[in-house]
């Protein structure tokens, strides 16, 4: 019984897993992780700083798009350190409250991350159905109730959840399987009933991720309503093209997001690398690729950035 309890208290150490059966090549493996995190990391920043920075750049689609580069820097930096540290050095081990940690951080700024594209949707909703409205409904003070909501909300759902699971025991093997903590990962090492903490973790699922796919479809359809009663059709293909970023950035995010829960339940037979990219690909895709879309798709982003970037190529 004694080691029963032991197992349960805040010294227990996880061993995190690389790429399964491909150790050997780990080093080179971390080649390409290591761009990806590269361009996230300045990708991010470089947007959130032409912003910041650049005054006719503070409309509320830009201050979302501020809180999106904001998130995918909190999701990029979340996962950094263990995943290079096991390509790298081999560096497996994380203690309980470290992997809770990252657990939490990890959920939140993918809830945040869901939450910003709904917040998103509802920007070019307002936009291209009350374009008279806009500034009136979406005023900066608004915004700013809508970043702390955003934070809160995460924080309220996810909190309960990672806390579940300091009331497991954990007598079985104590390696992860993948390189960063991972809430489904944790839950399979007890050896008590679970059954709570999975119905929390379907709830929190359910009520941020499901909910937000439904309502930014939704807010979409009633675009779409809005552009078809436009009588021009060059005027629609105006209008609706300011949407083309935002539908990027919501593909990048849910379709990883899909995979991940289809490689968990129905690939069973999948070798263990498949899962283990597929959970990397899910994180590390959306910082990666929401700042090259909105680069390309987005004119004034593409010319703060080119600003940033060359000042004096700019002044004229």
């Amino acid at each position: 019984m004694a080691t029963f309890q032991n197992s349960t208290s805040s010294s227990i150490i996880f061993l995190l897993t690389g790429v399964p059966g491909l150790e050997a090549f780990h080093t080179w493996i971390s080649i390409p992780f290591c761009f990806l995190y590269i361009t996230a990391l300045s990708g991010n920043s470089l947007i959130l700083f032409a912003i910041v920075t650049q005054p006719n750049l503070h409309e509320p689609m830009y201050y979302f798009l501020s809180m999106l580069s904001t998130t995918d820097l909190g999701l990029s930096i979340s996962t950094l350190v263990t995943m290079l540290g096991i390509f790298w050095f081999n560096a497996r081990k994380i203690s309980f409250n470290a992997c809770l940690s990252q657990m939490f951080f990890i959920q939140l700024f993918t809830v945040m991350e869901s939450s910003v594209l709904l917040a998103m949707a509802f920007d070019r909703f307002v936009a291209i159905s009350n374009p008279l409205r806009y500034a009136s409904i979406l005023t900066d003070l608004k915004v700013a109730q809508i970043g702390v909501a955003i934070i809160t909300r995460g924080t309220l759902i996810l909190t309960p959840m990672v806390v579940l699971l300091k009331r497991l025991s954990y007598c079985h093997s104590h390696v992860l399987h993948h390189s960063y903590c991972f809430h489904p990962d944790v839950m399979k090492l007890s050896c008590t009933d679970t059954r709570i903490n999975s119905a929390v973790g379907l709830t929190a699922l359910i009520t941020t991720a499901g909910f937000d796919s439904i309502f930014i479809l939704l807010s979409y359809l009633l675009i779409i309503k809005t552009v078809l009663s436009i009588a021009s059709p060059e005027e629609r293909k105006k209008t609706f093209s300011t949407c083309i970023s935002h539908i990027g950035a919501v593909t990048v995010f849910y379709i990883p997001l899909i995979s991940l829960s289809f490689v968990h339940r129905f690939g069973k037979q999948a070798p263990p690398y498949v899962h283990t990219l597929i959970a990397n690909a899910y994180l590390l895709i959306p910082p990666v690729m929401n700042p090259i879309i909105y680069s390309v798709k987005t004119k004034q982003i593409r010319r703060a950035v080119l600003k940033v970037l060359h000042p004096s190529a700019t002044k004229n």
